[in-house]
């Protein structure tokens, strides 16, 4: 039997689902009939097993930290936002290196029902992770900097990352910007947020860096919970996000998906999704002040890391940069031999991305599909 699936990702690995608890994981497989692919029956089987854990291991978190957390007030976030690959994670990795942040990590988002007592052991796990995510050659470890938006899907969130488990649903969709719920649903969407983000507190003090492409279109909701949030927003080339964020969803469907049905509509499917973000934060971005909000792009970011950090740091008033300078130069020295994905790009999905991205080619300064051909 094969170690890895066409995702390259171990099938020791955890997946996205194996920090629910047994209620939050029986729920989503009811909604979905139970559809689970025979070949994905191991792979539920095993999330189960640890949802029981989870459960057990939540009511001793809750009876640990419930009271401390609930009084604890979350400092305004600083946000990086942006489209999927256009270069979140470099991002985050980079503002991270000031001490003044903290961050949620890859093992605080796989287990946020109990990381706060439970935190020791993810040195004991680190080796079922394999050295790099499945759509890229990024490094992962359960102590690096994490996306909140798994931790969100864990605790029982809907999210447009559940059709990683079930590729052919649409339903998650309206979870990209939240405006489409009713009040209730929003409700508890944000409790569950700050319920989150207040126990990130209690384990660091420190303001938080956090980073999730879908925030991009909730930034009027995250500005009603924080009303001084800051966001920093990366722009990247729409020719290359576009197949890169496809082959993104393939294998993440791939690695963390419990129906192996494919998604025939995947390009379309993207296509909405995309639009809907970018209408929903240019609507959005016209609330926030200019000392609240930074707009960066990936190859200005690539070129010049450090001095691309030191205008956010100028723009967002983020303090003394200097106390970070050298911390950057020796991250961009280790990262230097980075290899980035290159990716094939045919003529029909060139001109659809002409097509269903114009706005934003001409918006952030990027040459339309006809300068570009050949």
């Amino acid at each position: 039997m094969s170690t890895t699936n066409k995702a390259n990702f171990p099938l020791r690995a955890p997946r996205a689902w194996h920090g629910m608890t047994t209620g939050i994981w029986l729920r989503l497989l009811a909604n979905h009939g139970f559809s689970i692919s025979p070949t994905r029956v191991p792979l539920a089987v095993s999330i189960t097993a640890f949802s029981c854990l989870n459960t057990l291991a939540r009511l001793v978190e809750d009876a640990l930290y419930a009271r401390r957390a609930r009084s604890v007030e979350v400092a305004a976030p600083l946000f990086i936002i942006g489209h999927w690959r256009t270069g979140t994670t470099l991002l985050h990795e980079l503002l991270v290196r000031d001490e003044q942040f903290g961050y949620p990590t890859m093992y605080d988002c796989m287990s946020p029902h109990h990381f706060l007592h439970t935190h020791y052991l993810a040195p004991c796990l680190s080796w079922l992770l394999p050295k790099h995510r499945p759509m890229d050659n990024m490094l992962i470890g359960l102590d690096r900097p994490q996306e909140d938006e798994f931790a969100l899907c864990n605790l029982g969130v809907p999210s447009p990352y559940l059709t990683w488990a079930f590729p052919n649903e649409s339903r998650y969709d309206r979870y990209l910007d939240l405006l489409e719920l009713p009040a209730a649903e929003r409700r508890a969407w944000k409790k569950t947020f700050v319920w989150f983000l207040q126990r990130l507190t209690v384990k660091d003090p420190r303001r938080l860096v956090l980073k999730s492409p879908t925030h991009t279109a909730r930034v009027k909701t995250l500005l009603e919970l924080f009303p001084d949030a800051q966001f920093v927003h990366i722009i990247r080339d729409p020719f290359v996000v576009v197949p890169s964020t496809l082959m993104m969803w393939e294998r993440m469907s791939d690695a963390m998906g419990l129906n192996t049905n494919c998604r025939e509509d995947l390009e379309d499917h993207l296509f909405r999704l995309s639009a809907r973000m970018h209408a929903r934060f240019e609507v959005d971005r016209r609330q926030v002040s200019p000392t609240q909000i930074c707009d960066v792009h990936f190859e200005q970011l690539v070129e010049d890391p450090v001095g691309t950090i030191e205008g956010i740091y100028s723009q967002l008033r983020l303090g003394d940069f200097e106390r970070v300078r050298s911390k950057l130069a020796d991250y961009v020295e280790q990262t230097k031999g980075y290899r980035r994905n290159q990716h094939e790009i045919s003529t029909a999905l060139r001109d659809k991305i002409a097509e269903h991205w114009s706005e934003y080619l001409e918006r952030y300064g990027y040459a339309p599909a006809a300068l570009r051909a050949g």
